[in-house]
């Protein structure tokens, strides 16, 4: 796969961009790998310098995983499009690609999809040809046609979007089906259609994601406000990693951290697997609170009922002995 803006990407101006990016994932994540000499501007005319440097590069691409990228790419304020756009060419040209390549390639496109598409568009009128035509000053021209392999993308998608909360979508496993499908389509994975299939799906499931943890975050805090007014203090959260009488307003500034915390690249983690065994619990609590209140209020109803019985065998054996 040769991305059509490549050529512009001259191989001392690329190294020179990507350098300090590299510098700051192996500072931040403390990967120890001998520094190469520093770039100046005149890097271009330096080949050994150039070719040192492009070596480095290639050293801490086997050192840096997909996590460490996603980490840094949605947290560092020396990421912007520019950067981006360079990250996913640079993964692009790469002479060999590995698992781990697709990953980071699959992330980037997504991220920079997200960053270069219009802002007036409507996620439901979102078509492949639109994401083609958004990506394709980086990946270049498109065929007409989707490889069968990643055909099912679609269904996926229809999936989940169809999910009401998140147990849903990770029951349905959409996110570990998606990567399968990736991961099966070999070298028809970096066609230009290919990828833009693949940036589509990504960016709509992500926000489908993240619409379900909302919902979810959601869910949780009202169901903890109806359990506190009616007197719940505590509630058993064994089950999502809680103490068994963890106190519903410890729970309650939980939930509001998590929206703030929960600003990240979809996954099933073990973060998300919690907010969900969270919401399983809150609701399981809410449904004993109801039997409980139904229960008394049957009791009351039959209290009343047997009173009023007695009350009015009482009244009739008066009124007989009055006659």
């Amino acid at each position: 796969m040769k991305p059509s803006d490549a050529n512009h990407l001259a191989a001392g101006s690329d190294v020179r961009r990507l350098y300090p990016i590299y510098s700051a994932m192996a500072r931040e994540f403390v990967i120890e790998l001998e520094s190469c000499p520093p770039l100046g501007e005149d890097a271009q005319k330096s080949a050994h310098l150039v070719g040192e440097t492009e070596e480095w590069l290639a050293k801490m691409d086997q050192r840096i995983k997909v996590h460490h990228l996603r980490q840094f790419v949605q947290t560092s304020p020396q990421i912007n499009e520019d950067i981006i756009r360079d990250l996913l060419v640079h993964h692009l040209t790469r002479k060999m690609h590995g698992e781990d390549d697709r990953d980071k390639v699959d992330f980037l496109l997504v991220q920079l999809f997200s960053q270069s598409a219009p802002r007036d568009f409507s996620h439901s009128a979102l078509t492949l040809e639109t994401v083609a035509k958004v990506l394709e000053p980086v990946l270049g021209p498109y065929d007409t046609s989707l490889p069968e392999s990643l055909q099912s993308l679609d269904q996926l998608l229809g999936e989940a979007q169809a999910s009401k909360s998140l147990k849903a979508l990770f029951t349905a496993r959409i996110i570990e089906r998606g990567r399968e499908l990736k991961a099966h389509s070999g070298d028809a994975f970096y066609q230009p259609l290919s990828m833009a299939a693949i940036a589509r799906f990504g960016f709509l499931v992500r926000s489908t994601f993240f619409r379900l943890m909302q919902e979810d975050l959601n869910s949780i805090l009202d169901g903890l406000r109806q359990l506190e007014a009616q007197g719940v203090a505590t509630l058993d959260c064994r089950k999502a990693q809680f103490a068994v009488d963890e106190p519903v307003g410890r729970l309650r500034m939980i939930c509001q951290s998590w929206k703030v915390m929960f600003h990240a690249e979809y996954s099933s983690g073990q973060p998300l697997c919690i907010l969900v065994d969270l919401r399983t619990a809150v609701e399981g609590a809410l449904a004993q609170a109801s039997q409980a209140t139904s229960g008394k209020a049957e009791k009351a109803k039959l209290a009343k009922a047997a009173a009023r019985s007695t009350s009015g065998a009482a009244g009739t054996e008066e009124f007989r002995v009055g006659e």
